[in-house]
């Protein structure tokens, strides 16, 4: 990406258009970077300080017709083995939050429809840090702006009963401080296919964990026929094994639409992630298909 466009990705305030523009460029050019829920888009979708940089900044798009506030806030939250995350007050064992070493502002923001708006993080006080990983959320809360005092309300039959319901959404993005040397490294184990009649193929298989950081990347399958045609059937992005978890269990839905015989043949699993805009191998393991 070029500096003329990270410039104006993060912008106090741009164009939507740019916005889609830029949006639709990275869904292409890079692997899961925005994350989206109602009319709220964020850029990137996870914040990681493993270096020099003491601090970073988030992108903020309302997409809706109505102006929102969202208000920010630092959560904790656990994964499960299933991927879903739970919001908690203390840290399992070998968890550590990040809450304490991070600071960010602003902590609401207004946004008018099709306006954007950048939020950001500093480190503090990472001198009293261990070697490892810490993590916190940070959390979006979308608020609807109350209509100024004065504003005349829309006429209503005063003999009916109406009911209005407002829905209140959030979102959250992990945010992630790392320290020391990364002993961890992942596998993918206990692979196996299954297809029952009017159903789809699906892969199950487990990303084992170990070491003291996370990991996080793409998993993809590709089909090998007894010939060795190879074909992509499966492509999940942005999979994570958060610490002090040590395994995650995915379940990939198969593609069944080329013609594929799953009786006979490869999957090739392979969980990769983004280095310095290149793909690395996290880890491998081949199915034989019977």
């Amino acid at each position: 990406m070029s500096k003329y466009a990270v410039r104006l990705f993060t912008r106090k305030k741009f164009s939507l258009k740019y916005f889609y523009f830029l949006f639709f460029a990275f869904l292409v050019l890079s692997s899961a970077v925005v994350t989206a829920q109602g009319d709220l888009l964020l850029y990137p979708k996870r914040i990681v300080f493993d270096g020099s940089r003491r601090s970073q900044t988030i992108s903020l798009a309302n997409i809706g017709k109505d102006t929102v506030r969202y208000n920010i806030s630092l959560v904790q939250m656990r994964m499960t083995e299933e991927g879903v995350f739970e919001v908690i007050t203390q840290p399992d064992s070998g968890q550590n939050f990040a809450l304490k070493y991070l600071r960010f502002f602003p902590r609401n923001v207004v946004l008018p429809p099709h306006e954007a708006q950048s939020v950001k993080i500093q480190l503090v006080n990472t001198g009293e840090t261990n070697a490892g990983e810490y993590r916190s959320h940070m959390y979006f809360r979308a608020e609807p702006v109350k209509k100024p005092l004065g504003e005349p309300e829309a006429k209503r039959d005063s003999a009916a009963i109406s009911i209005q319901l407002v829905a209140v959404f959030g979102i959250s993005i992990p945010i992630i401080l790392r320290t020391g040397e990364s002993t961890t490294q992942v596998n993918i184990s206990n692979a196996s296919f299954s297809w029952k009649k009017d159903t789809v193929p699906s892969l199950n298989l487990s990303l084992k964990r170990t070491g003291n950081m996370s990991v996080y990347g793409d998993v993809t399958v590709d089909y090998i026929s007894v010939g060795g045609k190879r074909i992509r059937v499966a492509k999940v992005m942005g999979l994570a094994v958060y610490t002090p978890n040590t395994i995650r269990n995915i379940i990939l839905p198969l593609d069944k639409n080329q013609g594929i015989n799953y009786h006979t043949g490869i999957l090739y699993i392979a969980y990769t992630t983004q280095a310095d805009t290149k793909s690395v191998k996290l880890a491998s393991t081949e199915l034989k298909l019977l």
